[in-house]
């Protein structure tokens, strides 16, 4: 393996990232810092974070023995930011980012240590690679699938409940990734025959406003885009939903568990064990930049029934007949 060293100084302070001059010298202690947007007892992003660490640990990377990952877990922006400020400042060989929001904030941190991230979608469009086969810079990692993917979800709103002609798009415009979402939405709006409502929501206040205003008139749908405010409201959203009788659609399977109506999206567990590789891949002295970025490749329909019965919906059984998984 050929070996350099690179230094660099930011701000005055020196900060080094180790390429192959550094990977498992002398056995030393590794060093990885992760920012999770969510809390840490979210069912979803814990089964993630499992995930990275197995795979880590499959790869010889033993927590305590050669490498040390340091957390930090946010629902908020200001947290967010602060985590990320705070795992730089640890001066990590490698920044493990989960999601978009987490990425936002990594990216701003710093643009020398590098970033493996999972979960987000579009990283060309949204401005954090320069492309797909070559990333460039210091970010690399695995993308959950491109923003053509909301058209799915406004025909699956249909398909599973075919009254809705208004639909609902609760969206916090801080993620980076939703306006892409909602163009894709706008533009497939007229092929299923429903107006669209884009609603902003950045906290519990408005988002029980946005359903008491858009609640007022039948055959309304919802599809709750991805975000810090909306994955830390998740109870509330699928509540409110109930209440006013709203069908919903959402981005992941943990919304379905918890009693929302039905979810498509990637199985987002899996990126923890494909990012594990990358960071490996990193600390044995490979540039981000020269790792492509990799998509999602499998995907999950999920329907909750006991939901659909609730709100008076009979899924069609050729819909149920391609589900992956139906919660009953």
């Amino acid at each position: 393996m050929r070996r350099r060293e690179f230094i660099t100084l930011l701000g005055g302070t020196a900060a080094a990232w180790p390429l192959a001059a550094r990977a498992q010298q002398g056995g030393r202690m590794r060093r990885v810092g992760a920012l999770v947007n969510s809390e840490e007892r979210d069912t979803e992003s814990h089964a993630r974070i499992v995930e990275f660490q197995d795979g880590l640990r499959a790869l010889g990377w033993t927590e305590g023995r050669n490498l040390r990952i340091d957390y930090r877990w946010a629902t908020d922006a200001e947290r967010m930011r602060a985590g990320a400020a705070e795992l730089v400042g640890l001066s990590p060989d490698v920044l493990f980012a989960n999601g978009a929001a987490a990425l936002a904030r990594l990216q701003q941190a710093t643009r020398i240590i590098p970033i493996v991230f999972a979960g987000v979608t579009d990283p060309v469009a949204t401005g954090f690679v320069a492309s797909i086969p070559r990333p460039g810079g210091n970010i690399t990692g695995f993308a959950t699938y491109e923003h053509t993917i909301a058209r799915k979800w406004l025909e699956l709103l249909k398909e599973i409940a075919p009254q809705v002609v208004r639909v609902m798009v609760i969206y916090d415009p801080a993620n980076p990734v939703t306006r892409g979402y909602l163009h894709e939405i706008e533009a497939a709006a007229p092929l299923f025959g429903v107006q669209i409502s884009a609603t902003v929501v950045r906290n519990a206040a408005e988002i029980e406003h946005a359903f008491d205003a858009f609640a007022g008139v039948p055959n309304g749908g919802l599809i709750p885009m991805t975000s810090l405010t909306i994955n830390a409201h998740r109870k509330q959203i699928i509540a409110l939903a109930a209440k006013h009788r709203l069908p919903a659609v959402y981005i992941s399977r943990i919304h379905v568990a918890a009693g929302g109506l039905a979810s498509y999206g990637a199985r987002s567990v899996e990126e923890g064990r494909q990012a594990a590789i990358y960071v490996d891949r990193i600390l044995k002295g490979e540039k981000p930049g020269d790792l492509p970025v990799q998509f999602a490749t499998r995907f999950e329909l999920v329907i909750n029934l006991k939901t659909a019965k609730a709100l008076g919906l009979d899924p069609p059984i050729t819909l149920l007949a391609r589900t992956d998984e139906v919660i009953e």
